[in-house]
């Protein structure tokens, strides 16, 4: 039932709606006076800031997390080695430049907001002196393909239940929300988004995904307005996400606090905007930073690990491993097999498979017509035997002997290669901050007694599924309505877009030089059974694009770039109670990323960061030096019970 005149929402009757008339008081603060972030740990002003002894910390993964753990690490005069295997920093924020227009431009994998709730990476932007690096967007819109109005977001300054009555104020959806708070499903609907608890709500909805959870007698309107698009925006699908997960998302971006969904990007692209600045700051204390590593040995002795081994350039053999064909990939010269970013082409009659996995950012790399190989994240070429020609790529494609072939899949073995200097390391600590697929290949490649629970838990971490981002060069400018960042929904493929020409300093410059406009489209969480093959993205984001901006289709497309991978984080259903925490059972080992299970709410570039500084905090501590303050919205909604 919709929401009539009648039952809009009035001071009194939220009031006592939530059985709060003792709590006016409480009420009107959250109202007129912006409530303040939580204080998950304090700063311990009576201990030390520098440790006791010389320390040295080995850190596995220059993402947002393991920088983070670095930095902060670093800052208190502790030795840092931090390991990359990519060629550049940042991982899933990494950067890389492009050729487009006849100029050179700064290219990442897609558009990154930040939002003002993510306190603990605003503190290290200000502690970096870098504020001037962001620009304030000022609104945020969602836009529908039909049946709904544009919703905007703006700052805001109060917390849960006002920031509700704000949005059904503002909202030209409001009587289209379908909630009607008399029917005990729809009660019981606004209770789980409202009461966030951190245990209880993943104890009642974790085993259940949100497309299963919102069957039934589900407000029709919420889901469409506000559900689908912002559980997408997770970056996992919401077949394939947990209805828990998805509380605490929405928790942390709006019910848990008093900050609204506006926020800021870069001036430039994130690399040179933080994640360079971050590197630049952990060298200046004489932390060092490796890339192009590969790790080949985790060694681990009762319980703890007591050396780790790495090469540089080509890595050594691997043990034997069976991969199953896939079904989506096919052509008349090679059968294909694995999935994601980890994909196997074997031509007829051969014994060899060649990866196609670009060894530069671990895109996969596409067959062109003449037999050769393009990657179309970066740009790489190799040729049909997979040698490279042209970079940002610097070694060939991996070869792999066919040893055993069966009907759906082949058991490959490392074919011959030049194996780079191998280089060991010991340290009092380890930090692993590597994604999904890089921390399940560290536990791969462990020897000796590795600790078997923590194994099996990495073994279970799931990757969502992938992800695409195409940006368009054009001649002309168009009008738009809406934010320079516009969630979109209702579309095959596309859930946003960007107009990067009116938020970053090298798009703006040549926007302004030649007249022209550079968008970019997003997909958060595709299937691939519906987009097999990057041709297929192209072409529907292109289609997709004429129908966001008509007036497009007159201009004359200059350029394109298409980002496509499979590597951020999966949360589905049943899986929050086996995900590794920061701390491990392993006295010198501690985990870091955004698939770490986290103690307070936070997501994405937030939760990466955070727990970055959480591991490092968790060194501090066993040494008794004064850890850093950490932040987060508050940890439970107002209805939990």
């Amino acid at each position: 039932m919709d929401l009539s005149p009648q039952t809009a929402f009035s001071r009194r009757t939220v009031l006592k709606m939530f059985g709060l008339g003792t709590a006016g008081g409480a009420l009107g603060y959250s109202r007129f006076v912006k409530p303040q972030p939580a204080v998950w740990q304090s700063g311990q002003p009576d201990l030390p800031r520098a440790a006791g002894r010389p320390l040295h910390v080995v850190v596995v993964g220059a993402g947002l997390a393991g920088l983070a753990c670095a930095y902060e690490l670093s800052q208190r005069g502790i030795q840092v080695t931090l390991l990359e295997r990519a060629s550049q920093l940042g991982g899933k924020v990494t950067g890389w430049t492009v050729q487009a227009a006849g100029e050179t431009f700064e290219m990442e994998h897609g558009f990154h907001g930040f939002f003002p709730q993510y306190y603990n990476l605003n503190s290290l932007v200000d502690e970096l002196a870098i504020t001037d690096h962001f620009v304030d967007l000022k609104t945020y819109s969602l836009a529908y393909r039909e049946g709904y109005q544009p919703e905007v977001f703006r700052p805001s300054r109060s917390a849960f239940p006002w920031n509700i009555v704000d949005l059904a104020v503002s909202s030209d959806n409001r009587w289209n929300w379908g909630l009607n708070l008399t029917s005990p499903q729809h009660w019981q609907v606004f209770r789980e988004i409202t009461g966030f608890d951190p245990q209880r709500s993943y104890e009642r909805l974790d085993a259940i995904s949100v497309t299963d959870w919102v069957k039934g007698d589900f407000p029709r309107g919420l889901y469409d307005l506000y559900f689908l698009p912002f559980a997408k925006s997770s970056l996992n699908a919401p077949d394939m996400l947990s209805a828990g997960e998805l509380m605490q998302f929405f928790h942390f971006y709006f019910f848990g606090n008093p900050e609204g969904l506006a926020f800021r990007g870069t001036r430039r692209a994130i690399v040179s905007s933080l994640v360079e600045p971050m590197a630049t700051a952990i060298r200046a204390k004489g932390g060092e930073i490796l890339t192009d590593v590969t790790i080949t040995d985790l060694h681990w002795t009762a319980g703890r690990i007591d050396g780790l081994t790495y090469q540089r350039g080509e890595t050594g053999a691997t043990p034997p491993f069976w991969v199953e064909a896939n079904a989506y990939l096919a052509d008349d010269q090679a059968t294909y097999y694995g999935a994601g970013d980890r994909v196997y082409r074997r031509p007829v009659g051969s014994d060899t498979a060649l990866s196609l996995t670009c060894p530069h950012q671990g895109c996969t790399v596409q067959c062109q017509t003449d037999g050769s190989f393009r990657c179309p994240c970066h740009g790489a070429m190799f040729d049909a035997q997979g040698r490279v020609t042209q970079g940002p790529a610097e070694r060939d494609l991996a070869c792999f002997q066919v040893v055993q072939a069966e009907d759906q899949r082949v058991l490959l073995a490392t074919n011959t290669v030049q194996a780079g200097t191998a280089t060991t390391l010991d340290a009092d600590y380890y930090v692993l901050a590597a994604d999904v697929r890089g921390i399940q290949h560290l536990f791969d490649c462990s020897t000796g007694q590795v600790d078997e629970t923590l194994s099996r838990q990495v073994a279970q971490l799931a990757v969502a599924d992938p992800f695409a981002v195409a940006r368009f060069w054009f001649d002309r400018d168009f009008e738009w309505t809406y934010s320079w960042f516009t969630s979109l929904s209702g579309y095959r493929l596309t859930d946003s877009i960007t107009l990067y020409h009116r938020i970053q300093d090298d798009y703006i410059a040549w926007a302004q030089a030649t007249g022209g406009s550079v968008v970019e489209l997003h997909a958060y969480c595709y299937k691939e059974a519906e987009f097999p093959t990057q041709e297929d993205l192209l072409r529907t984001f292109e289609q997709e694009l004429y129908q966001v901006v008509p007036a497009l289709q007159e201009a004359r497309l200059l350029h394109r770039e298409l980002v496509n991978q499979k590597n951020f984080s999966g949360f589905p259903p049943g899986s929050y109670a086996g995900r590794p925490a920061t701390s491990t059972s392993a006295p010198n080992l501690l985990f870091a990323g955004d698939w770490v299970k986290m103690p307070f709410p936070c997501a994405l570039m937030e939760r990466a960061v955070s727990s970055g500084l959480l591991a490092a905090n968790q060194i501090l501590e066993r040494e008794d030096v004064q850890a850093r303050p950490l932040y987060s919205v508050h940890p439970k909604g107002v209805l939990a019970t």
